[in-house]
């Protein structure tokens, strides 16, 4: 209720499949919870225990889409499911600055966006604190893909 906080998870991975002739796709991302990183080792710890995201119990937080959205040729938005602390509910992840092309430095065939979503804590149990701690969360991810060898 005081400032803007940010953070981080600073273990990822995910796999995109993207036919943009066709205008389909499906995204899945796998995050390691107890990588949060806050800026603060206190603060980040915090983050990990009960309160918060209770990484001990619930160690991942997954996102799948199994539909993009499309403007014109462009993906606009991944429609999908976030599961966090166990919960389950549908997130729409709206993608802007999409752009693919052969990467500079290694050459390898790249798709890039900057996506943003925003939820409610309170809709996957995250409850403490509220409203001191502001329920509303916004996800700002920015993402570069390559193609893959195959």
């Amino acid at each position: 209720g005081f400032s803007t906080q940010r953070g981080r998870f600073n273990k990822t991975e995910g796999r995109i499949v993207l036919d943009l002739a066709a205008r389909q796709g499906a995204v899945e991302v796998s995050i390691d919870a107890a990588s949060i990183d806050m800026g603060s080792a206190k603060w980040s710890e915090n983050m990990r225990g009960e309160n918060y995201f209770n990484t001990a119990v619930h160690p991942t937080i997954a996102f799948r889409a199994e539909r993009l959205v499309f403007d014109g040729e462009r993906p606009a938005a991944a429609e999908g499911s976030l599961t966090l602390l166990g919960v389950t509910r549908p997130v729409v992840l709206t993608i802007s600055r999409f752009h693919c092309a052969p990467h500079p430095l290694n050459k390898r065939e790249t798709c890039g966006a900057d996506i943003v979503a925003t939820l409610k804590r309170s809709d996957f149990g995250m409850t403490k604190y509220i409203p001191s701690v502001g329920d509303e969360v916004r996800l700002l991810i920015g993402i570069e893909a390559y193609r893959d060898s195959q």
